[in-house]
């Protein structure tokens, strides 16, 4: 075991848990609790990817011709601006940490609840508002300006409504800050007795890695978004040259921020990969303080890389050999965490339940996408690939294929615990097969046109692209089948599913020590941890996790 506390709750008890305790809107909107907070969260942020899936599938359709005869060029700009706006800020960077991170890290750290449970509170009424402020601005009439929001077209030949999604994106931020700052205080202060920092799950070292990206990093992004509307609403020569201002000062800012967003996205991700692998292996995780060293390497590093998104932007061919360098070094912490995970399944007694393949399908997207992206860094290819799909493909390898299969497979992981009701593992399974299949089948493709020359964000293409736009229109298909299984088998699961147990997959940590789903404050009195993490038979056998959960099902029937 990871570790024990001091007291459990006798046989036949049943505490009065986070969700039956009041059940009232107002009782759930005025909550304090971390565990109702993440449910929140996670009904706002599903919330806003299906509109943001939406608009891509209505790309895809346009894509399916090579003439722009579906929906105008303006129309077609606004769609993958609002889809990247809602994807980045209101779906990716918020899921793993405001979701799963808000539900676990007191548990995992043996607390009651985060160290500012108001404030948590307000993280989540912050990003709730600002989503509603960007839709807004796509009701009023859109932005065409794309994601990134770059200058001058932002600043000058776009519409007004440029500033109202760029307010939601900045106010958006004190929600990430706000958060990052609970995390961060909460595992320093707040952590069981015994808990040292090297007995720490490793989810928990991924989310403290990306708090501190979100603290640091964060003011830079609103800071860039305020000047938009500054230079908007009074003429400051901020961006516009002919006001003595600098439209690459503009790509600074924003991908000082935007690249470290990434390992906002993808961390928490990693944390989530670390405690499946290991519960599905059933052996200690292999390399523990390369990992948690890794995740503090990479939160360091990625703030020194932003150069090699602008290799093509006025930039110096010595600052862009820097940058390249720099891109390629950050690799290596990502492949200490591959070489690790690998290792952890190497002679592991393994079981392909559904958070598993989840996060083996995680393990193969994220490493074609961590390779891809070293042809992006070399200064060469990237003048080639700039801006074309090659970068779109990679982008959704490391962001959709990683992140958000790292956050189904950490879904599942914890539903039990999260609901006291198993889901189907069949439907689970089947779900995690035709998501994996319906990606590669959108995404590779556009690895292929990149390589031709395809630019991105382009409504119509020469005809010679189409049958590669058509794969990836299908396989969009399919993905989105993968998508919406989960979203019809968990929901019903809360019905009809069976009744988990405290610890359906025998897994190691504090959460798992809780009841099912866990009381409101989590630990009568406070959990003294005595071991070592992933304490993990290293004798288990595959058929013995069948014939256990064989028979924990058939106790909580």
């Amino acid at each position: 075991m990871q570790a024990q506390a001091t007291v459990r709750l006798p046989d036949g008890a049943h505490p009065t848990n986070y969700l039956n305790k009041e059940t009232t809107i107002r009782s759930w909107l005025l909550t304090t609790d971390h565990k109702r907070i993440a449910l929140l969260y996670l009904f706002t942020i599903i919330f806003f990817f299906i509109i943001a899936a939406v608009a891509a599938a209505l790309m895809r359709a346009e894509l399916l011709t090579p003439k722009g005869d579906l929906v105008l060029s303006e129309t077609y700009n606004k769609l993958f601006t609002i889809h990247g706006v809602l994807m980045v800020w209101f779906f990716l960077v918020p899921s793993i940490p405001t979701v799963l991170g808000n539900f676990l890290i007191p548990m995992m750290i043996g607390a009651r609840d985060l160290a500012f449970p108001k404030l948590n509170l307000l993280s989540w009424y912050i990003l709730a508002t600002a989503g509603a402020i960007v839709l807004y601005s796509v009701t009023a009439g859109g932005v065409d300006v794309g994601w990134t929001f770059y200058t001058p077209l932002s600043t000058k030949f776009s519409n007004e409504h440029v500033m109202v999604m760029a307010f939601g994106i900045f106010l958006s931020g004190f929600s990430s800050i706000l958060t990052g700052l609970n995390f961060i205080i909460s595992i320093h202060r707040m952590r069981a007795p015994g808990l040292t920092w090297m007995r720490l799950p490793l989810f928990v070292w991924s989310l403290y890695a990306t708090s501190l990206i979100m603290v640091l990093a964060t003011p830079v992004l609103a800071t860039a978004m305020l000047l938009i509307v500054v230079e908007r609403l009074w003429g400051v020569g901020i961006f516009d040259p002919s006001l003595g201002g600098d439209p690459v000062l503009f790509q600074h800012l924003f991908w000082f921020y935007s690249h470290p967003a990434v390992y906002i996205m993808i961390l928490p991700g990693f944390g989530v990969v670390s405690e499946i692998i290991t519960c599905f292996s059933r052996k200690r995780i292999f390399g523990y303080r390369f990992i948690a060293f890794a995740s503090m390497a990479i939160a360091i590093l990625g703030f020194m890389v932003w150069g090699h998104h602008m290799f093509v932007s006025s930039q110096s061919l010595y600052t862009g050999m820097v940058f390249s360098f720099l891109s390629f070094l950050i690799a290596i912490p990502s492949g200490i965490k591959v070489f690790n995970w690998t290792m952890t399944l190497y002679k592991g007694s393994i079981s392909f339940e559904t958070p598993m393949l989840y996060v083996l399908g995680f393990i193969g997207l994220f490493t074609v996408g961590g390779l891809t992206g070293l042809f992006v860094a070399a200064l060469a290819t990237d003048v080639h690939l700039t801006d074309t799909y090659f970068v779109v493909a990679h982008f959704h390898y490391i962001m959709v294929g990683g992140m958000v299969l790292a956050f189904m497979g950490g879904l599942h992981f914890w539903w039990p615990k999260m609901t006291g009701r198993l889901y189907p593992e069949p439907m689970g399974q089947l779900s995690a097969l035709t998501t994996f299949i319906g990606f590669n089948l959108t995404f590779f493709p556009q690895f292929i046109l990149g390589y031709l020359g395809m630019p991105r964000r382009y409504h119509a293409y020469p005809p010679e692209f189409q049958v590669w736009n058509v794969l990836s229109t299908a396989g969009a298909t399919i993905l989105a089948a993968g998508y919406l299984m989960p979203m019809i088998y968990l929901p019903w699961s809360l019905w009809w599913g069976k009744r988990a147990g405290n610890n359906p997959w025998s897994a190691t940590g504090l959460e798992w020590q809780t009841p099912s789903p866990p009381p409101e404050h989590n630990f009568d009195q406070t959990p003294l941890v005595t071991e070592e993490p992933y304490g993990y038979p290293l004798a288990a056998t595959t058929h013995n996790r069948h014939t256990e959960g064989r028979q924990r099902e058939m106790e909580h029937a």
